[in-house]
């Protein structure tokens, strides 16, 4: 694939608003050998094990493309049937099945995906409402009980946010806009519907499907919901003279892809993408909603009947890729969402929805005026919601029973997203800005610990420009060997002991520091649930500044006092 030259859609417009709306030109093409391996440890009195499998296919649209190539499955040991059909949304389904199993089952897929993204311009003239849709694509305008718009809620907001659109591609943009800024993710929410990410403004990657999907088909755009893979290997993106760095956790995901008459299917990633997803995708399943979607993955059995326990599931997702060429350039504009939302150039009449001004940040106040005052308010702040002590290798759904005693348990999207931040030759560092003066005790990072070696610390900086500036303090230090082990994450705090640190109102910087050769995982949570957009940045031994940002946003807290004004 040869990249384009720069393609830039210039915007005459000037606005002081904090849009985080970026115009993509450039692509992607990488070759991935892909592999997933799965271990079922069979309970004692399991009479039928089954599991299902969806074979990935090529896939073609006019942003992302998927060639696979070398897929193979095999089975340890060889299962006693093995069948393969065609479902109704053309999705091709592996079901294998053990009979009496007294041994670990194992399974592993592997495949060669050649992906690539291509992000040149792209022009589309169909109108909106639509009309004409074909027969074909009919069920994708449904509603159902995850992709509900019978609920009067959806069709109303749905109305509200296009009443003005003109074409489809401005009623999508600003039906993701809405979404982009009303949602927050968080890794294991209570349900995934669409009325409940509306209601609440929470959920996971299932729950910004089909909010979008039931926005979109309450007024006539059909949508699919997408299950697949994301790959972790990170690429970057050219944002003037910073560099924005992108980056999934190797997983399972769920997305959507819109349907277009002049374009056919268009993927984006309601979690923060339009009209197009990465090539660290790997698509699998299509389906009108996730319940649907759930062959791929699926394990079911059948037991003695009255006894207890479950068979056991493990699944390890790898990619190498073979070769990897990103080149992508970005332009900011004045309009759009205040979260992240990446999107190509769109040849087509729309409305910018502007976002208002933030508002201005609190006054500094000067150190002698911080000492005078009172601190006897217990203060925390930070990105305090994440699953803490889950063993993310070993977590899965509920088991549910049906009428005839099989046994279901389905995939599940619960991520591990994680950064390793003790990597040689480079640092990370993420903001938060207090609002009131705080004498500040402790801090707090959400930290999983894979050695014994080395020392942690952390570094409070002073902001300049948005950087980490002036140190202002180092915390004591702390042995990894020291930490009282969990299975997943937890808080490792961060005292300043014989440091009276007083913080006027503004903007601060928490940086990581070790030596040695630790090995330390620090948990995040997509997009920017409390800070910033540029609030979480890293910096290699090359850099002079702290130029690189990261996508998502690390989680963190502070604690102490704050000022009780008299």
């Amino acid at each position: 694939m040869r990249i384009p030259a720069a393609i830039f859609l210039v915007l005459l417009i000037t606005c002081p608003c904090p849009a985080e709306n970026y115009l993509l030109n450039g692509g992607q093409e990488s070759t991935i050998h892909y592999t997933m391996t799965q271990e079922v440890q069979p309970s004692p009195n399991t009479r039928k094990l089954i599991l299902n499998y969806v074979v990935p296919k090529s896939f073609d649209s006019y942003t992302y493309k998927q060639n696979i190539q070398k897929f193979n499955l095999d089975f340890f040991p060889p299962p006693d049937d093995r069948t393969q059909i065609v479902d109704q949304r053309g999705n091709e389904v592996i079901e294998a099945v053990w009979k009496s199993p007294q041994t670990p089952v194992s399974s592993t897929i592997s495949l060669i995906a050649s992906n690539s993204v291509l992000l040149k311009p792209i022009k589309t003239d169909a109108p909106f409402p639509l009309s004409g849709i074909p027969d074909n694509i009919k069920d994708y305008l449904q509603s159902t009980p995850q992709v509900d718009f019978s609920n009067p809620k959806i069709p109303t907001k749905a109305r509200e946010l296009t009443r003005s659109a003109k074409t489809q591609f401005d009623a999508v943009q600003m039906i993701l806009t809405w979404v982009v800024d009303h949602m927050h993710f968080v890794v294991n929410p209570d349900q995934y519907d669409a009325v409940y990410a509306y209601e609440t403004g929470r959920g996971n990657c299932q729950n910004y499907s089909h909010l979008s999907a039931a926005l979109m088909r309450a007024v006539g755009i059909p949508v699919r919901i997408v299950n697949g893979i994301t790959l972790k290997q990170p690429y970057d993106i050219q944002t003037g003279d910073a560099i924005l760095t992108m980056k999934m956790a190797q997983s399972r995901h769920s997305w959507i892809e819109v349907y277009f008459p002049d374009l056919s299917w268009v993927p984006f990633d309601p979690q923060g993408s339009e009209l197009f997803v990465s090539n660290r995708f790997i698509r699998v399943e299509i389906g009108i909603d996730n319940h649907e979607t759930e062959k791929d993955g699926l394990m079911r059995w059948t037991r003695l009947q009255g006894t207890p326990g479950r068979p056991s599931l493990l699944e390890r997702i790898d990619s190498d890729f073979q070769s990897d060429h990103v080149r992508i350039d970005a332009v900011k504009t004045t309009y759009g969402p205040r979260e992240l939302l990446l999107c190509p150039r769109v040849e087509a009449a729309f409305a910018r929805v502007e976002t208002k001004p933030l508002p201005p940040p609190p006054p500094k106040i000067q150190e002698k005026e911080l000492r005078k005052l009172v601190y006897a308010e217990p203060f925390l702040f930070g990105n305090l919601d994440f699953p803490e002590n889950i063993d993310f290798l070993n977590v899965r759904g509920p088991a549910v029973e049906s009428p005839d005693g099989v046994m279901t348990v389905r995939k599940n999207f619960i991520v591990e997203t994680a950064e390793y931040v003790t990597t040689k030759g480079q640092q990370y560092a993420q903001t938060f800005i207090l609002e009131k003066p705080v004498k500040l005790e402790k801090i707090g990072l959400a930290l999983h610990t894979f050695s014994d070696e080395g020392e942690l610390w952390v570094e409070l900086y002073q902001d300049q420009n948005g950087m980490p500036d002036q140190l202002i303090a180092t915390s004591d230090f702390i042995s990894p060997g020291g930490i009282k082990y969990a299975p997943g994450y937890q808080w490792i705090d961060f005292y300043f002991p014989g440091k009276e640190i007083k913080l006027s109102p503004g903007r601060y910087w928490i940086a990581l520091g070790f030596s040695g050769s630790p090995i330390i995982n620090w948990f995040y949570t997509y997009g920017k649930p409390v800070g910033p957009q540029d609030g979480t940045r890293y910096k290699t031994i090359f850099d002079r500044t702290w130029s690189r940002s990261l996508s998502f946003e690390f989680n963190y807290r502070v604690a102490g006092l704050s000022a009780i004004y008299r």
